[in-house]
């Protein structure tokens, strides 16, 4: 576990920023868009949280925000250098937890006729808005797949957590009684 004893070092002031194995690298480079996408996620999770959610989310969400630090770990160390440090990475275990969760939630509620709207009540627009960010982390992380060696489970962890959050958000209006927003194709 780290100690941070200070929280500024002065070192990124010129627009760069250390990876996990030391490597300074430019503040706007994909895999620090990625994990600072990662983040972000994890901060909007949490602002749902903070909004109050049904006990069942509450407890996959908090496994879910630890998950996300281990995303972090995994993408901040170049897969080269793992082998020197010890790194908390996504697992296969971490996707299979996510699909037991979905198929869970999932047949509490029923079949999907339309396309929703983001929306219904504010814990489940809170969601949409982290598969939201979840969505644009994959995206970017897809970006630096076509460069650079990701973790074997990065993408499909973030692509079925994307899954899970919509998920999420349905029964999260299912347990507030309120309906899901339908797409209006004809208005």
């Amino acid at each position: 576990m780290p100690k941070i004893t200070k929280v500024y070092t002065r070192a990124g002031d010129e627009g760069t920023t250390s990876l996990g194995g030391g490597q300074r690298v430019d503040k706007h480079s994909l895999r620090i868009e990625s994990y600072g996408t990662v983040d972000e996620l994890n901060s909007a999770i949490g602002v749902a949280l903070a909004g109050g959610l049904d006990p069942r989310l509450e407890k996959e969400l908090g496994r879910v925000q630890n998950e996300l630090f281990h995303l972090g770990s995994d993408l901040c160390v170049l897969e080269e250098d793992k082998h020197k440090f010890k790194v908390p990475c996504v697992e296969q275990r971490h996707i299979d937890t996510l699909e037991a969760t979905i198929d869970e939630l999932n047949e509490q509620l029923g079949p999907l006729e339309n396309f929703i709207l983001p929306g219904g009540s504010a814990g489940a627009a809170s969601l949409h808005l982290a598969r939201t960010i979840a969505r644009r982390a994959e995206r970017l992380l897809v970006a630096l797949s076509r460069e650079q060696t990701i973790g074997p489970h990065t993408l499909a962890y973030l692509n079925r957590l994307s899954d899970a959050l919509f998920v999420m958000a349905r029964f999260e209006n299912h347990r507030q009684g309120v309906e899901d927003v339908c797409w209006d194709s004809r208005a």
